[in-house]
């Protein structure tokens, strides 16, 4: 996790370029960055605490309560990324809490780091796969009733961790600690030496576009597109009986992007460091890390919140997750209708001379 205190926190050089005298004017007191930093730890706790238990509940109700699915899948990949990063997510609830030192050494330093990285890929991933596999369900419904299977979807999620993993490796290997005035800190060092250098600059930009561009535009793009022809698609035919899968999806979509475009926003500002006042980074970088953590709990939460039968309120919080998680209507409703048709169609064919 990325979360920083000073300039030393992003980077390894004693005097920082960008740091001014009139950007160390703006520099914001220690009573902002204290409000900061327990405002971080708050997050992170109400995340972690949330993240594991609805998750891991997901996890349990999926694998235990439910008839396996394709939709299972995906919200079974889903929680299992989220569930992964907030069981690690003590170690930096714990490096804020101690003013940003880090105790836990360097290889737990960067498996902190790689985790947030590989759950912002893996989700994004994730998410896109599954706008795609509904706009494929609504566009070709015959289609997909016939070859959207499980084993296809396990296939596919496999697929997308392994890009996930390759995509996280620059914090594997760029992440470092070092001591600094009796204080550890956790850092990206693209440099890989004590001295700044042309490569690190490069790697660096090189990190933060792929990162921009797979971990957001791009999906964005895609699913925008996916749900722009969903809703068409639907409108123009009244196809849906049920909007409560269509929703669901929805809203974690947005509370994702919600969550992580400020994340992303300050990581392109850092690349030209030297022209953003120190304010933004010290003050910046917290909220939005804390902002991109607690994404990792959302998901639950919106599972039992804009379930069919949450005004019910004698149905159990299990009920609402095994509504929220069942298999889309939606797609059943438009594949028994195109099958219809064409069943329809083909008796007429057998009646006429």
């Amino acid at each position: 996790m990325e979360s920083y205190n000073s300039s030393e926190e992003y980077s390894i050089y004693e005097d920082y370029p960008d740091f001014s005298t009139e950007s160390a004017q703006k520099e914001p007191s220690h009573d902002v960055k204290d409000i900061v930093r327990v405002l971080s730890v708050v997050v992170y706790s109400l995340t972690c605490l949330l993240g594991i238990l609805g998750n891991g509940l997901v996890i349990a109700v999926i694998t235990c309560k439910m008839k396996k699915s394709v939709n299972a899948i995906w919200f079974l990949n889903l929680a299992a990324a989220d569930f992964l990063f907030n069981v690690f997510l003590p170690l930096n609830i714990a490096y804020t809490a101690m003013n940003y030192h880090w105790v836990f050494g360097l290889a737990l330093c960067k498996l902190n780091s790689f985790l947030l990285t590989l759950n912002l890929y893996s989700s994004v991933l994730l998410l896109t796969v599954i706008s795609f596999d509904r706009c494929v369900s609504v566009v070709f419904p015959v289609w997909a009733q016939n070859r959207r299977t499980i084993t296809l979807a396990c296939l596919i999620c496999s697929v997308l961790w392994a890009i996930g993993f390759l995509l996280s490796c620059p914090s594997l290997i760029f992440r470092h600690t070092v001591l600094r005035h009796n204080s550890v800190s956790c850092f990206n060092n693209y440099s890989l030496s004590m001295t700044e250098n042309a490569l690190g600059q490069m790697r660096h930009r090189a990190v933060t576009v792929i990162r921009l561009l797979a971990g957001f535009v791009i999906p964005i793009i895609i699913i925008t597109f996916c749900y722009s022809v969903i809703v068409f698609k639907l409108k123009r035919n009244r196809l849906a009986k049920s909007q409560k899968p269509f929703k669901i999806i929805v809203a974690i979509i947005v509370t994702f992007f919600l969550c992580w475009t400020p994340y992303h926003i300050l990581q392109l500002l850092e690349v030209k460091h030297a022209k953003v006042p120190r304010v933004v980074f010290e003050i910046g970088i917290p909220i939005t890390t804390a902002l991109a953590a607690a994404n990792s709990c959302m998901n639950p939460i919106l599972y039992v919140f804009m379930g069919q039968d949450f005004k019910k309120f004698k149905v159990s919080v299990l009920s609402r997750l095994v509504n929220a998680l069942s298999e889309d209507t939606t797609h059943s409703s438009v594949a028994h209708r195109s099958v219809s048709k064409m069943s329809s169609m083909t008796e007429k064919e057998t009646i006429l001379p």
